[in-house]
């Protein structure tokens, strides 16, 4: 098949069908050794990340957690969440083993034949909580994204037990499970700066009430210049765990339209504030642009948590936050509304935001 898909790389049907229709994805692209990439995946130049923008002397600032109980480290949480909207954090707590063990399962998963992987896409999958895909919204793309991903909405144990890849679940569901306790110690940090005096049930629910698991492979790509492994965006949680490897490739938005890479520091994790966040400390954290190159030499991995209310919440100003008089920025937004916003378009930035905006 590869030889004649190559002699047919300029039909834009024969591409779009076999990476997206057929489930082959990306992966299965790269692995034809094209020497150029479809038009298809061309990003635009003002999607491209241009060099002169990347500052070198900046970077997200990497928090120890290991002295959490001070009240240093608290605020150097908040302060980074309000300035950058992105932080790496160390000694977290989260086995090396396990982020080990669900990188290793993520390039198991997409080792699989085409056919084994397509039995989760969209018209196969036995549920629309676990779905393999390639690029974002790809019916919504002017240009397609080099990646690969599967994602896994964790509703419970059984349920992922029952239909989450067995190449990649255990290892998916131990790297969410341990991670957890430093999700709820950000968020207890970052809330009690907001004036929340402790997360009961009813906010549980509000600020972690749901989790989906995304693996991401990125393939090596013949032209990484010429395109994205993921466009410019802004996440629509209300904080995303990352896991990413040694390839690094992640690049956030600084101050004056400048770019700062995210350099990978082994057995951390990156942490981001994400859009519901931002809506519910009314723009005093900061959910904030970020993308992914595309890598010419290594297949690159990584593992976000989106860590999000229930679907079932309404999301606005927290009323602790507005207590002292402070006028609300955002309406009250049904977060499921919030969420199929974002995933009916493709990447544009920090556009989502303006939907809840008042």
């Amino acid at each position: 098949m590869a030889p004649k898909m190559v002699q047919s790389a300029t039909n834009s049907w024969d591409i779009t069908d076999f990476v997206v229709n057929q489930g082959h994805g990306v992966k299965g692209l790269s692995e034809m050794k094209l020497l150029s990439i479809p038009k298809q995946f061309i990003q635009p130049p003002e999607e491209r990340i241009d060099a002169s923008k990347v500052v070198c002397e900046e970077c997200i600032p990497v928090i120890d957690m290991a002295c959490l109980d001070g009240p240093k480290v608290a605020q150097m949480i908040c302060d980074a969440a309000e300035k950058w909207g992105f932080f790496q954090v160390v000694n977290h707590g989260v086995p090396l083993g396990v982020l080990e063990d669900v990188k290793e399962a993520t390039h198991r998963f997409f080792a699989l034949p085409g056919e084994e992987k397509r039995k989760y896409s969209k018209e196969n999958s036995r549920s629309n909580n676990v779905r393999f895909g390639t690029s974002f919204t790809p019916q919504a793309e002017k240009s397609l994204e080099w990646k690969d991903y599967l994602s896994l909405f964790y509703v419970s144990e059984n349920e992922a037990s029952a239909l989450w890849p067995s190449v990649c679940k255990d290892q998916a569901l131990e790297y969410m499970k341990r991670s957890e306790l430093v999700i709820r110690q950000l968020l207890e940090v970052l809330t009690r700066r907001l004036n929340v005096k402790e997360i009961d049930e009813k906010k549980e629910s509000l600020l972690m009430g749901s989790m989906r698991i995304n693996l991401n492979y990125y393939p090596i790509c013949p032209n990484p210049e010429l395109t994205v492994g993921v466009g410019r965006h802004s996440d629509v949680s209300i904080l995303t765990v990352l896991l990413q490897d040694d390839i690094g490739g992640l690049y956030v938005r600084g101050v004056h339209d400048t770019w700062v890479h995210v350099p990978p520091i082994r057995g951390s994790l990156v942490i981001n504030i994400g859009d519901a966040l931002q809506i519910m400390s009314n723009g005093r954290y900061k959910s904030v642009e970020h993308r992914v190159i595309a890598s010419g030499s290594s297949n690159r991995v990584s593992v976000p948590i989106f860590v999000n209310p229930r679907p079932s919440e309404v999301i606005g100003p927290l009323p602790e936050v507005l207590e002292g008089g402070e006028e609300p920025l955002y309406k009250q937004v049904l977060y499921s509304d919030y969420v199929k916003h974002f995933f009916r378009k493709a990447h544009d930035g920090k556009n989502s935001v303006e939907f809840a905006k008042i």
